[in-house]
């Protein structure tokens, strides 16, 4: 796994240096004492997340079989202890802090060591270590200090989404972990939900018929975020970054809304809402179980935390949603079509849910920081889907399908002043570049922010720089406020300084065979101060 300029290579020799004991206090059983793995225990990678001023979280799982049809991936039913290092060198000549914890088979034997007492605004590169097996080395960075001590002159990070595992190559994270970036930002559809297909799309792999149908069970959750993890591309961008993630909607199933499960007529009891919460509870946890998330954010059942605040210095402050967990159902049975405008404009709706509505604006407004950037997951920026002026078509699973929030949401950001909101958004498989209006109908109405709206990693296979969506969506007077379209696979590049913010489109040709190039689609500027974007 080679990654290019500040990034780590291969893995290094541990050190003798005493190691503190944490326990995780979930497993009351005996620990395996001497653990003998039969293949190697990292093959899943190693992660890092939720950067602070002085560490972050790191992740990995024991799995020397990690698609065993039991989810245990070859481990046994008790616990084991896994040593961590986090050391100021790739080569862990300079190790700063270490310490045990236990991976246990409760959580599928995931570590979860959360990592203090760092500098703020350093790299750092860490390891673990179970009965002598050594995992690969990764890289992360902790933020900046949130008292602004020293002013942080700049930051750059990239944001992704929409994975699907069988319709395309993690190329684009090959590319990614090349970059220049002090983080990641994953803003949903890690995992897709559906069967893999009998040569499992384009990998050209059989497998297990547990592979060929939907996920419900915990084991089937497990199983799949081991065949998606298993990708090289994947854990070399995981790797090189501490990556910040939330979740969407494939994570456990297409459109969910709350407690209300997608009625797909696929022979699961999904109205009931009893067994959907189960179904959630499962795909909640598998999902904690694969990532890097601290402690808040592990799921009670089929609830979970999953919007937080990061702060990056005097510069940045992000803003993590979950549109899922507490949104009302879509209007209109969902998908797109016209009409439902008393149902889209109800006051009574919600997106976000009153509390995090409430914490978002309240943060936001408080916020002293140049850019407030909201990690989103549907596109806020009203969309007519039909290019015919007499007819308003509405993506009823957006923010289109919520007006009256996102009424609350941009007049919040407009009356309290938030300094320089921006939204990056996933979900919809294609790039797209807005401004966000107080009144999207009236063109006069003042810009309030800027949205960046980036393509799928791969969902979709192949795309193009323009389609028949693409060219009803910017048809002449019908989305003004639409600055640019493109539906190539691949992620955005943000670089942030106190006067000026950048995203660059980066693009693969095809993700259908591997090896693809990249190139940027499309460069835009938002000056602070100045909601818009102007393109480069």
């Amino acid at each position: 796994m080679e990654i290019s300029r500040r990034r780590l290579l291969g893995t290094a020799g541990v050190t003798t240096a005493a190691l503190g004991l944490f326990s995780a206090g979930l497993s009351g059983g005996a620990a395996w004492a001497t653990p003998r793995y039969a293949d190697d225990p990292y093959r899943l990678g190693v992660a890092a997340g939720d950067p602070t001023a002085d560490g972050f979280v790191l992740w990995t799982r024991l799995a020397p079989d990690p698609l065993a049809l039991d989810s245990r991936g070859g481990m046994p039913e008790r616990k084991v202890s896994v040593a961590w290092q986090v050391a100021t060198d790739e080569h862990f000549r300079h190790v700063v802090r270490s310490g045990r914890t236990w991976a246990v088979p409760e959580l599928a034997h995931s570590v979860h060591a959360e990592v203090t007492g760092l500098r703020p605004d350093r790299e750092y590169f860490y390891r673990f270590r179970t009965g002598g097996a050594i995992s690969p080395v990764g890289r992360a960075r902790t933020a900046p200090d949130p008292r602004g001590h020293g002013r942080l002159a700049a930051t750059s990070f990239a944001f992704a989404s929409c994975q699907c595992w069988y319709e395309g190559f993690y190329t684009a994270y090959r590319h990614m972990a090349a970059e220049d970036l002090d983080f990641v930002v994953h803003l949903g559809d890690y995992l897709y939900e559906n069967g893999v297909g009998a040569t499992a799309g384009v990998r050209g792999m059989t497998l297990d018929a547990s592979f060929q149908r939907e996920t419900y069970t915990l084991a089937e959750y497990r199983n799949r975020y081991a065949l998606t993890k298993l990708d090289t591309d994947l854990q070399a961008a995981h790797a090189a970054f501490a990556w910040i993630l939330t979740w969407d909607d494939h994570e456990i199933e297409n459109n969910w809304a709350g407690d209300v499960a997608q009625i797909d007529g696929d022979g699961f009891p999904d109205a009931d809402t009893a067994a959907f919460k189960a179904r959630k509870a499962s795909a909640m946890q598998a999902y904690y179980e694969h990532l890097p998330l601290r402690l808040p954010q592990k799921p009670q059942g089929d609830r979970a935390r999953m919007y937080r605040r990061l702060g990056f210095g005097s510069l940045l402050d992000l803003h993590v949603l979950d549109s899922r967990s507490h949104r009302d159902d879509q209007v209109g049975g969902d998908g797109t079509k016209p009409g439902f405008d008393a149902e889209r404009r109800d006051p009574s709706r919600t997106m976000l849910g009153a509390e995090q509505e409430r914490w978002l604006l309240d943060g936001a407004g408080r916020s002293r920081a140049t850019w407030n950037v909201l990690a989103n997951q549907t596109l806020v920026a009203q969309v007519d889907q039909n290019p015919d002026p007499e007819i308003l078509s509405s993506g009823l699973d957006m923010w289109d399908g919520y007006t009256a929030a996102r009424d609350r949401l941009l007049t919040g950001f407009h009356e309290r002043g938030v300094n320089n909101p921006v939204v990056l958004t996933g979900d919809i498989h294609r790039s797209v570049v807005a401004d966000l209006k107080l009144d999207f109908d009236d063109p006069a109405s003042p810009v309030v922010a800027t949205e960046f709206a980036g393509t799928s990693l791969t969902s979709g296979k192949d795309g193009a720089a323009m389609d028949t969506v693409g060219r009803n969506w910017l048809t002449d007077g019908v989305n003004p406020h639409l600055k640019w379209h493109n539906a190539q696979r691949g992620y955005t590049r943000i670089r942030l300084t106190h006067r000026e913010l950048r995203a660059d489109y980066r693009v693969v040709p095809y993700v259908t065979s591997p090896g693809a190039p990249v190139e940027t689609a499309g460069s835009f500027l938002v000056e602070a101060g100045r909601a818009g974007a102007l393109q480069l």
